[in-house]
C-alpha cells in the first residue's frame, strides 16, 4: 500500500500569482520545487541562454584553455579521453568538434567497460603517446585517475582534466576543471561532464573568434547528456535542456536525425522523456553491450547513409538490451522470492549468465518492485561485480563504506553504488548489511508526493498550457501530481492494439465528467476494484452499467487531440479506495 502525502510548503501564492502572471496553483507547484525568492521564480520562468554563468569562473579553466591552445597552435595531436556512457560520448564529441573547428587535431577514445572499467587508464595513455599525441584532454572522467595522469606526465605529455564527479584528491594534471572542486567558485555545481565540456568550448570559440551561433549548435549534445546522466534539471541544467531541446528539433546533424527517425520520434517536438527513455538509451547501449566506438562514430560521421546504418545498429542493440534486461529482472525476482531474499531489508544477490552492464538496471527494477535497496552482481572467475540502487531512507554509500574491507573496488553515492568482491564474500556482505540496517517497515512503504489536491473542475485547456511553463520535466523537476479523493468510474474498457491501456469515464462529486487513461498495472487495478466492490461491481464497471466503484486518483491533466477535436483528459498515476 502506498502512502500519499500532500506537499505542505507555505508561501503567499496569491502574491506570487499576481507578480508573475501565473495561477496560484502554478505558484504552489514552484514553491514545492524549492523556489523561494522572486529572483528564483524569475530565473525559473524566464531564464535564457544569457542567464548562464561565465565559464572562466571555473577553477583552472584559464590554465586548461591555455594548454589546449598551445597544442592546437603547435599542431599537436590531442587525445580526448572519454567515458563509455552517454555523458562521456557526448562530452567527447563536443570537445572533438570544438577543437577541429578551430584548426586542431584530435581523436576520441573510451575505455572498454568490461575489460577496463571506468576512467582514464594506462592503456589509453600509452596508445596516445604511441600515436604522437602530446596532450590528453579528459571529459566526464579523470578526477580519480591519479596513476594514469602520472604515467602521462612521466612520458612528457600535458594533461587537462574536465570532469564533474566528486573530488577526493586532485590528480597531478596541468589543469583540473571540475565545478565540484572545493576551491572552485563556479556558482552551479550540478553540470554533467558534457556541460563542463560545452563551457570549455565556449571559451575556446571566443579565443579563436568563432561566431556564438556555432557554439549554440552544440547545445543539443549538452542537453541530451544532461538528461541521460540524470542530472537535476535546475539552474543552468534547466536552461541547457530547455533550449537544447528546442535546438534538437531543428538540428541537421546526421547522427541525431538518424537516431530520432529510427526511434520513431517526432523530430519537431522532442521531450526530455524522449531523450531519457529513447535517444539516451540507444547511445548507452553501445557502451553497455558492445563498444562506445559505434556511438562516437555515429556522432562524428557526416555521411547520411553511414549515419542511418549506425543508428539502425544502435536501435537494434538497445532493443536487445531491453529484452535482456526484462529477462534478467524476471530471473532476479524469481531468485529473490525462491530464496526469500525479497523479505530481507537489503536485497543482495548474484545473477548467473547475466551481462554485467545490466546489473545496475536490474537492481533498480528490484528496488521498484520491492521498494527496498537492492544489490545485484554477476560473477566471473571467482569475482563478483555488483551494482546497487537505494531508496530515500537508506544512504547506500555510507552503509557500504562500513564494508570496505570486503571490496576489491568500490564507489558510489547515497542512491547508487558499484563494487567488486570475491565470490565467497557475498553471504558475508548480505549478512552484515542486513544486520546493521536501521530501516523500519515504515521506510518500505512507497511515498507518493502530491503537489495539489485539485478537483477536475479546475482543469482547462489554458491551465494545461500553463503547465508547459514548468517543462522540461525530469530529476529535480518532476511532473506535478494532482489528486482527487472521490471519482466515480462510470465505465471502463481496455484499448490499444495489445489491450494494455485502461480507458475510463470518471465523474466527481460536482458532476464534472472526464476521460481517464491508465497505462500501468491493470491487473493490480482490477484486483483493487474487485477487493473493494466485488466481481459484480468490477463487471458492471466494464459493462458501463450503474456501479458502486468510487476511487481516489492521482493524475496529470492533458489534452486529447483526435479528428480535429480537442478534449480534456487525465492520465492516472496512482489509485486507492478512500472510504467516505
Amino acid at each position: 500500500m502506498e502512502k500519499w502525502m500532500v506537499a505542505a510548503k507555505r508561501a503567499d501564492f496569491n502574491r506570487l500569482s499576481e507578480t508573475f502572471g501565473i495561477s496560484p496553483v502554478l505558484a504552489r507547484i514552484m514553491v514545492n520545487r524549492g523556489l523561494k525568492t522572486d529572483e528564483e521564480f524569475e530565473q525559473f520562468l524566464y531564464g535564457n541562454l544569457d542567464s548562464l554563468h561565465r565559464p572562466e569562473k571555473m577553477k583552472d579553466m584559464d590554465l586548461g584553455l591555455a594548454c589546449i591552445r598551445r597544442a592546437i597552435d603547435g599542431g599537436e595531436l590531442i587525445c580526448i579521453a572519454s567515458d563509455f556512457d552517454v555523458d562521456g560520448v557526448f562530452s567527447g564529441y563536443i570537445l572533438w568538434r570544438g577543437i577541429r573547428r578551430v584548426g586542431g587535431k584530435a581523436y576520441v577514445v573510451a575505455p572498454d567497460r568490461i575489460q577496463e572499467g571506468y576512467g582514464l587508464n594506462a592503456r589509453i595513455v600509452r596508445e596516445a603517446y604511441g600515436k604522437g599525441a602530446g596532450c590528453i584532454l579528459t571529459c566526464d572522467n579523470g578526477i580519480a585517475a591519479e596513476e594514469a595522469v602520472e604515467t602521462a606526465k612521466s612520458l612528457g605529455m600535458n594533461v587537462v582534466i574536465t570532469d564533474h564527479h566528486v573530488v577526493l584528491r586532485l590528480p597531478p594534471a596541468d589543469a583540473v576543471i571540475d565545478p565540484k572542486r572545493e576551491d572552485c567558485e563556479y556558482p552551479f555545481k550540478g553540470l554533467c561532464g558534457a556541460g563542463v565540456a560545452w563551457k570549455f568550448v565556449e571559451l575556446l570559440y571566443e579565443a579563436y573568434g568563432v561566431p556564438k551561433q556555432e557554439f549554440y549548435e552544440l547545445l543539443p549534445f549538452a542537453a541530451i547528456a544532461t538528461v541521460a546522466d540524470v542530472m537535476d534539471l535546475v539552474d543552468e541544467n534547466r536552461i541547457i535542456v530547455k533550449y537544447g531541446l528546442h535546438a534538437l528539433a531543428k538540428t541537421d546533424h546526421p547522427g541525431l536525425q538518424a537516431v530520432i527517425r529510427r526511434s520513431g520520434l517526432n523530430s519537431r517536438h522532442i521531450s526530455a522523456y524522449d531523450v531519457g527513455f529513447k535517444i539516451g538509451p540507444c547511445f548507452n547501449a553501445a557502451g553497455r553491450l558492445d563498444s562506445a566506438d559505434m556511438a562516437i562514430r555515429l556522432l562524428q560521421t557526416e555521411d547520411w547513409r553511414e549515419a542511418e546504418g549506425l543508428a539502425s545498429e544502435l536501435v537494434e542493440l538497445n532493443q536487445s538490451r531491453k529484452e535482456m534486461t526484462l529477462l534478467g529482472v524476471e530471473r532476479a525476482a524469481a531468485q529473490a522470492e525462491r530464496e526469500g531474499l525479497h523479505r530481507d531489508k537489503i536485497i543482495v544477490l548474484c545473477l548467473e549468465n547475466c551481462h554485467e552492464s545490466l546489473a545496475g538496471i536490474i537492481a533498480g527494477r528490484l528496488r521498484e518492485r520491492y521498494h527496498r535497496p537492492a544489490i545485484v552482481g554477476t560473477e566471473s572467475d571467482g569475482v563478483i561485480k555488483a551494482s546497487g540502487r537505494s531508496i530515500e531512507a537508506y544512504n547506500m554509500f555510507e552503509e557500504l563504506s562500513a564494508c570496505r574491507d570486503l571490496f576489491l573496488r568500490f564507489g558510489g553515492h547515497a542512491m547508487a553504488a558499484g563494487m567488486s568482491f570475491k565470490k565467497e564474500n557475498l553471504p558475508v556482505l548480505r549478512e552484515r548489511l542486513n544486520q546493521s540496517c536501521k530501516l523500519t517497515e515504515e521506510d518500505f512503504i512507497p511515498v507518493i508526493h502530491i503537489d495539489v489536491p485539485m478537483p477536475l473542475d479546475y482543469i482547462s485547456e489554458g491551465f494545461i498550457q500553463e503547465l508547459d511553463l514548468l517543462e522540461p520535466f525530469g530529476k529535480g523537476n518532476r511532473k506535478p501530481l494532482f489528486a482527487e479523493k472521490h471519482l466515480s468510474v462510470l465505465r471502463a474498457s481496455l484499448i490499444g492494439k495489445n489491450k494494455n491501456v485502461l480507458k475510463m469515464r470518471v465523474r466527481n462529486d460536482s458532476g464534472v465528467t472526464m476521460d481517464a487513461l491508465y497505462y500501468e498495472d491493470i491487473e493490480a487495478f482490477d484486483a483493487c476494484v474487485e477487493k473493494a466492490y466485488g466481481k459484480d461491481g468490477k463487471n458492471r464497471m466494464y459493462a458501463g452499467l450503474s456501479n458502486p466503484v468510487d476511487l481516489a486518483f492521482t493524475y496529470y491533466p492533458s489534452l486529447n487531440e483526435y479528428g480535429g477535436r480537442r478534449t480534456l483528459q487525465i492520465i492516472i498515476q496512482n489509485f486507492q479506495r478512500i472510504p467516505r
